[in-house]
Order: C-alpha cells, then sequence, then structure tokens
C-alpha cells in the first residue's frame, strides 16, 4: 500500500504545572485551540481526531476518552483515543499519521492530555495491580522499584556512577529553564541531584521527572493539504514502535531492545542508514535521567557504553554536534505522562522551522526524531522528523 507523505502543520501546548486548575477537557481545549490558531485552522477544516491520554485513573474519571471528546474536538467526528502507558504522547501521532497516511482523511488532529493531580493519593498506586498477579505481585513491586532494577544493571553494566547519571538530569533540567511551558525556574546542579532524597536507591528524586498537568497538540495535513497551509511544513519522514513482553524480570535491562527494533523501523521509513551522523536534533524521553542516557543507545545516536563520555564532552549540550533534549525534556520540563511525547514533536517542530527562540539550536537542523516509552519497560514508540 503507497502511503501518502504527512506533515505537521500546527503545534500547541499548555504550560505544565503540579497542579492544574483547569479540567482535562479544559486543558485539552487549551492545546487544540492553540494548535488549530498556529496553522490558521478551525475545527471544521479537521477530519478526524486521534486523542491520547493514560490510566483513567489519572484523570480520576472512567472512559476518560468519551468524556474528553468535547474538549479535543472530537465531537461529531472520527476519534480514536490511543493509551500505551508513557508511549502514549508519540504513538498517538503515529496512529494520526496512519489515518491521513492512509489516505482516509486529509487532516488529523492529534490531542494528548494528562492531569496527574487528579490521582489520590500519588498516582504510583494505581499501578500496584499491573505486575501478573501469579509470579511477581506478592512481591509487592511498583514502577519506581523496578526502574531502579533497571537503573542499577544500566551503571553496573558500564561502570557508570550515580553522579554520571546526575550529569543528563542537570543538561535537561538546564535546557528546561528557556521553555516558557515549564514548571521549574530553578537552577540545579550535579550535587543538588546527588544530595537529593533516596527513594528506592539509586533512584533520588532529582533523578525522577516531576507529577505534571498539562496538554500538547499537533495538526497532521496530507501534503497537498500542507503545501496549501503554511511553506513551512515539518514532514513525517518515519514512525516506528513495538512492544517487548510485559515479564520484565526475564529480559537484561541495560539494553532497551524495545526501542532498537522501533528506532530502526522509522529510520528504515525515512532512509536513514547512519543515525548518529544524519540526525540533527534528539528528543529521548527522559522521565529519569538514566533514561535519557539509556534511550540515546537505544535510537542508536550513541555507542552502548559510550554516552557517559559523549554527555561529559558537550556532544549532548544544546549547542552541541547533537543537541539531547533542547526542550528540558520531562525533566525539565514536567511530565504529564500522554502529553509529555508529544510535547517531544512540538519542539521537533518549532526547532526544524526555526521558531524555538531562546532554545533554538544552532546551525541548521533538518531532521530530528522524538521517542516515548511506556507501560512495563516494554513500549516504544518512535517519529522522525524533517525539513
Amino acid at each position: 500500500m503507497k502511503m501518502r507523505k504527512v506533515a505537521i502543520v500546527g503545534a500547541g501546548l499548555t504550560k505544565f504545572v503540579r497542579r492544574a486548575l483547569e479540567t482535562p477537557k479544559e486543558l485539552s481545549y487549551e492545546a487544540t485551540k492553540t494548535a488549530l490558531d498556529s496553522c490558521g485552522l478551525r475545527l471544521e477544516d479537521i477530519d478526524c481526531v486521534a486523542h491520547g491520554t493514560a490510566p483513567d485513573a489519572f484523570d480520576g474519571i472512567h472512559q476518560n476518552g468519551e468524556y474528553m471528546v468535547d474538549g479535543c474536538g472530537g465531537w461529531n467526528k472520527p476519534t480514536m483515543r490511543v493509551y500505551v502507558g508513557g508511549a502514549t504522547g508519540v504513538h498517538a501521532i503515529v496512529h494520526g499519521w496512519h489515518h491521513v497516511a492512509s489516505g482516509m482523511f486529509d487532516t488529523c488532529l492529534v490531542v494528548c492530555e494528562e492531569k496527574m493531580s487528579s490521582a489520590m493519593p500519588h498516582a504510583q498506586g494505581f499501578f500496584l495491580t499491573i505486575f501478573d498477579a501469579i509470579t511477581e505481585r506478592a512481591l509487592h513491586p511498583n514502577l519506581l522499584w523496578i526502574f531502579a532494577l533497571e537503573m542499577n544493571r544500566y551503571m553496573n553494566r558500564y561502570g557508570y556512577t550515580k553522579e554520571d547519571m546526575a550529569l543528563a538530569a542537570v543538561n535537561n533540567k538546564m535546557n528546561g529553564l528557556k521553555h516558557p511551558a515549564s514548571q521549574f525556574r530553578d537552577e540545579v546542579t550535579v550535587e543538588d541531584v546527588l544530595n537529593s532524597e533516596i527513594m528506592a536507591y539509586p533512584v533520588s528524586r532529582l533523578d525522577v521527572s516531576p507529577v505534571s498537568d498539562g496538554a500538547a497538540a499537533v495538526v497532521l495535513a496530507a501534503e497537498p493539504v500542507a503545501r496549501r497551509i503554511t511553506d513551512k511544513p515539518v514532514w513525517i519522514e518515519g514512525v516506528g514502535w513495538t512492544l517487548d513482553t510485559a515479564y520484565w524480570a526475564t529480559r537484561d535491562l541495560y539494553y532497551p531492545r524495545y526501542l532498537d527494533t522501533a528506532a530502526r523501523m522509522a529510520y528504515d521509513m525515512a532512509g536513514i542508514r547512519e543515525p548518529a551522523k544524519q540526525i540533527n536534533i534528539a528528543e529521548p524521553y527522559d522521565p529519569f535521567d538514566y533514561k535519557a542516557l539509556h534511550h540515546m543507545e537505544g535510537l542508536q545516536l550513541s555507542p552502548r557504553g559510550k554516552t557517559v563520555e559523549l554527555l561529559r564532552d558537550g556532544h549532548f549540550a544544546r549547542d552541541g554536534n547533537l543537541p539531547m533534549c533542547p526542550s528540558g525534556g520531562l525533566l525539565g520540563v514536567g511530565n504529564p505522562i500522554a502529553a509529555a511525547g508529544t510535547m517531544k514533536v512540538c519542539e521537533l517542530f518549532w526547532q526544524l522551522r526555526g521558531e524555538a527562540d531562546e532554545r533554538q539550536v544552532p546551525g541548521n537542523p533538518r531532521l530530528g526524531v522524538a521517542q516515548a516509552w511506556g507501560d512495563l519497560m516494554q513500549v516504544s514508540s518512535v517519529v522522525v522528523v524533517g525539513i
């Protein structure tokens, strides 16, 4: 089946905050309107909607997809909800791409939202039942607990230290200070990260992205429509996704093979043979500092075991050879789960159009990759965009 070219023609974002006063519908509406206004379209110009939120429990509303339909502009339109945990924000764009690339629709609005502050007493509590009831749940694991195992395995495999991991947190948090949607305004040092509260060794509080509320949206259009809307379309050059086994204890956690597969799928579609040389900007999914580095390796943007060395040399700085998370990422902007991945694609849209203001990377970037990750350390979605 021959697929049509699809472009991102508009993007919008709410501010990411700890406790939003807006309802989930209102957050979605704000991101939707901002994205439509950015490209001069109205809701009647949109053929279909792809909508993403993570577990219903986060927003505190059962059947959240149905509840959100008018807030995300999906009322009386072909609308589908996408949910693959933390990977939702990029996966929803992959979903929207299929709608347009297939020829079924000319335009698609992708809206992702999360209001984690509605989850009481804490969002982590809703993950206690995602583990296998026979083989795992009796051990009382939680997500933070298994991420600590993964971080420990990654560090031990290559001889990395907690200080090495903290460098990634500082890189992203400092980038985030320039993002208008960021919920942070204070500088953070390596010492701050190392001295923050231990949550599950080796994970400390500042190794982790915060609980956040927010929404993000992009407008997709088929090539002829995109060229009528804007003279600066950002093309979706490749998409990839994969799900590994939910039995995380049977995998060697030092390498994200789920991402390896998804990235190679996206690069093949985009005709990219040497991603570390051809990609100009990377937005790896970074809910933890070690995951930014872990995912740079899975994205084939850094040799395994050499990522900290490149980070220390400034290779991944905003003015480095391959800027990593110039947005600030989840660590520096915030982590409203489903919206976080879409925020990364919004960042690439603005960067490639030269519209990222203080965050703009130098030079003339032409290709970027964004990625998200979720569920039981098993799902990854990748989008490659270019001009």
